[in-house]
């Protein structure tokens, strides 16, 4: 395998490029470099040897560069956290990009090519178990063009084998969407915006990573869209204890009604978004405390012979320790870190 990954800077291409790395793949990565969290995780990748090439997508030149000897593609880059763009910016990243790299894929004669989707496409989801057959209904310039992206991979099957995964909400070591969070808890600042009981289903990036380059090789996974998905269902409430328990930290108690926090979203995002203005606070924040996604994970399981392994508690733990390594959370005091033993 000659492994190209895009969005390599991110999250999870970074986790999965190093993982290739360590297993002596032949892996070539890429990625932005603009916010600062990008660039750590590209001194993090060129500090493990994993050759890192930075630009952009739409360039139809580097793009070619990119995929001529390569094998296997896994595609994660896209334009995800952006609410304050319009439509067209989505569509451009998360639909022209992705057609002009499957067309120079073709030309170089890349073998597999794995699209990295997302659970966003089913909307604003029921609490009934989602699977991969289940109506997609998407909300939002994001979830559309993911959706759209889709489509682009399925009609490529013809040209060399596809996969797409789309993936549940991931955490782990790596990850710096779940800090504020973490922080907030450790330092007994967090409070709860709902009720806190709808529910989730969260996968450790290392699991996510063995999903994803099964995807990459498995026979089975040839023209198959996969949901990856944690081991368990929990609330918010349960995710929060979970968290708090692995900070030794008590559980968060202060809740706060839920719709005056959307009204001043949607006020914000009316206000600021014409003006090119980051709202800081609009409704997609708030699905965190009101939105419930729970999968059926069986067809991975029976294809590919998926599972998660790792469960929120441990995998939480996993989390904490990676921030403190780094000086993200505060060290452990010393009589924190004695008491903990001894209570042990």
């Amino acid at each position: 395998m000659r492994l190209l990954i895009t969005g390599a800077t991110g999250f999870i291409g970074s986790r999965l490029a190093l993982h290739a790395r360590r297993n002596g793949i032949d892996v070539l990565a890429t990625g932005r470099a603009e916010l600062d969290v990008e660039r750590e995780r590209l001194a993090e990748l060129r500090a493990a040897e994993v050759p890192v090439e930075t630009g952009t997508l739409h360039d139809v030149g580097f793009v070619r560069r990119l995929v001529h000897d390569r094998t296997v593609v896994v595609h994660l880059a896209a334009a995800q956290h952006e609410s304050h763009m319009p439509a067209a910016y989505f569509r451009s990243v998360n639909v022209d990009v992705v057609q002009q790299l499957l067309q120079e894929c073709r030309t170089a004669a890349v073998r597999r090519f794995v699209y990295g989707s997302t659970m966003g496409v089913y909307g604003d989801a029921s609490q009934q178990q989602l699977d991969e057959q289940s109506e997609v209904r998407p909300e939002n310039p994001y979830q559309e063009t993911k959706l759209q992206a889709e489509a682009l991979v399925r009609a490529r099957g013809y040209d060399f084998d596809t996969a797409i995964v789309r993936i549940a909400e991931t955490y782990g070591p790596g990850d710096w969407r779940l800090l504020k969070l973490f922080r907030a808890i450790e330092r007994g600042q967090f409070f709860m915006i709902g009720p806190g009981t709808n529910r989730r289903q969260c996968i450790h990036v290392n699991d996510l990573v063995r999903g994803l380059m099964l995807a990459a090789e498995h026979p089975a996974a040839v023209g198959e869209t996969f949901i990856m998905a944690g081991r368990e269902v929990m609330t918010t409430n349960e995710m929060v204890e979970r968290i708090a328990s692995a900070l030794d930290r008590k559980r968060p108690r202060l809740k706060l009604p839920l719709w005056p926090f959307l009204a001043a979203a949607a006020v914000l995002e009316t206000t600021l978004q014409p003006l090119r203005i980051h709202p800081p606070l609009h409704r997609r924040r708030l699905d965190f405390f009101r939105r419930s996604f729970v999968f059926s994970t069986v067809k991975a399981q029976r294809l590919l012979g998926f599972t998660p392994e790792i469960d929120f508690q441990s995998g939480a733990a996993d989390t904490a320790r990676w921030y403190r390594s780094r000086g993200l959370l505060a060290p452990r005091a010393a009589g924190e870190v004695a008491g903990r033993v001894e209570s042990a």
